[in-house]
C-alpha cells in the first residue's frame, strides 16, 4: 500500500532551513521550488521543508512540534562533526540497544542522532 513516507516541516525562514538541512547536516537536496518547498533526504527518510508564506503557500498553516531521528553508524564522530558545524546538543541518552544525541534546528524543531547497538527483540519491546 505505501511506497515511501516523509516528514513535513513548516518553516519560518525557508533559506535558513534549506541551508541547515543541506549544508550543516549534509542531507541530499533532491529538489527545491525557490522560496516555497524543498525536499531533502538521507537513506530511509525524506523531509519536505515548506514555507507557508511562499508564492503558492497558505498563510493559514502554522509550525507544529516535529521530531526527526537520523540513524548514524558511530554516534561520537557524528556528534563531533556536527559540533564543528555549530550544532549544539542538549541531551544524550544511552540504553542497552542504542545511544541518542538530541539537538534542534534554527527554529527549534527537535532532532536526534541514534546509534543502534543491537536490534531489539520482540521480547525487549
Amino acid at each position: 500500500m505505501f511506497k515511501s513516507g516523509n516528514v513535513t516541516i513548516i518553516v519560518n525562514d525557508f533559506n535558513k532551513a534549506v541551508e541547515f538541512y543541506v549544508e550543516t547536516l549534509g542531507l541530499n537536496l533532491q529538489y527545491k521550488i525557490e522560496g516555497h518547498l524543498a525536499q531533502v533526504s538521507v537513506p530511509g527518510l525524506t523531509i519536505l521543508l515548506i514555507y507557508p508564506n511562499g508564492e503558492n503557500g497558505s498563510k493559514q498553516v502554522k509550525s507544529d512540534s516535529v521530531s526527526i531521528g537520523l540513524e548514524v553508524k558511530e554516534l561520537d564522530s557524528a556528534v563531533e562533526l556536527l559540533k564543528s558545524r555549530g550544532v549544539k546538543f542538549y541531551h544524550f541518552m544511552d540504553s542497552e540497544t542504542s545511544r541518542f544525541a538530541y539537538f534542534s534546528d534554527q527554529q527549534g524543531t527537535s532532532l536526534y542522532l541514534v546509534e543502534l547497538r543491537k536490534q531489539p527483540n520482540a521480547s525487549d519491546i
